[in-house]
């Protein structure tokens, strides 16, 4: 889980960060660390026979196609190792964005991180988000009640977790982020009937990435005392989408 958040923004103009992650080479718990039962996993990712899925944990994320936001036309592209190395390692070296994921390095530390959840089970599947046509921001979607998160907060099934992080300067401190964090949270919950909530968990002393959060439909939750970080959980809740 992350200790805190890089490289988003406020449409305040202030760069923030969202939700980053430390699991390749940290101390701290990650998403993908946590092993499982295979029966759990099933009992998890199967609940409901009416609903049409391809059997993975976040229900297809690659077949969610586009989505249409005040910045421009979005989508989540599942991350290939040997397409989006190069350009998500690069991002992990900017000192930004570095200080908190914990990812700098040659490219096989990214390779490594990257790795452990294509080959995982499921339960994280590492994006890059395309804004009209051009990768600008690298995001990871997670099972949160999977997650080592879910033993710090009464987790409920199928709560998604989200992380992200904006890869140019060139957008950040302009909105992009708040955008992009709501549409994000709209798709997860358009296209997982059985998610009832999105979560984050940003350091609580990031103020700007707090207000990005609440700015993109979040709500504040609770103070959540976490193995590397005291953190702001954030929820946008199904029921109040339309309202926040």
């Amino acid at each position: 889980m992350p200790p805190t958040d890089a490289s988003t923004d406020t449409d305040a103009g202030t760069d923030t960060d969202a939700s980053a992650d430390t699991d390749a080479g940290t101390a701290g718990e990650d998403t993908v660390d946590l092993r499982l039962p295979d029966e759990l996993v099933a009992l998890f990712s199967v609940d409901e026979p009416t609903e049409t899925t391809d059997g993975d944990l976040l229900d297809s994320v690659a077949g969610w196609g586009p989505a249409t936001t005040p910045v421009g036309t979005f989508q989540l592209v599942p991350v290939r190792i040997g397409r989006d190395l190069t350009l998500i390692s690069r991002w992990m070296n900017d000192p930004a964005v570095a200080a908190f994921w914990e990812l700098s390095g040659p490219e096989t530390v990214t390779a490594g991180h990257l790795r452990a959840q294509l080959e995982g089970d499921g339960r994280s599947v590492p994006c890059l988000g395309v804004l009209d046509a051009t990768p600008m921001s690298y995001f990871e979607l997670y099972r949160a009640d999977l997650d080592p998160l879910a033993r710090h907060y009464p987790a409920r099934p199928h709560d998604t977790g989200v992380h992200l992080l904006i890869g140019s300067v060139a957008d950040r401190g302009r909105g992009v982020g708040t955008a992009l964090l709501r549409a994000v949270a709209d798709l997860v919950l358009d296209h997982r009937p059985r998610c009832t909530r999105v979560i984050a968990e940003p350091d609580l002393r990031n103020t700007p990435s707090v207000s990005a959060f609440l700015s993109a439909g979040f709500r504040f939750s609770a103070e959540v005392d976490l193995p590397e970080k005291r953190a702001a959980l954030m929820v946008r809740d199904r029921v109040l989408r339309h309202l926040l």
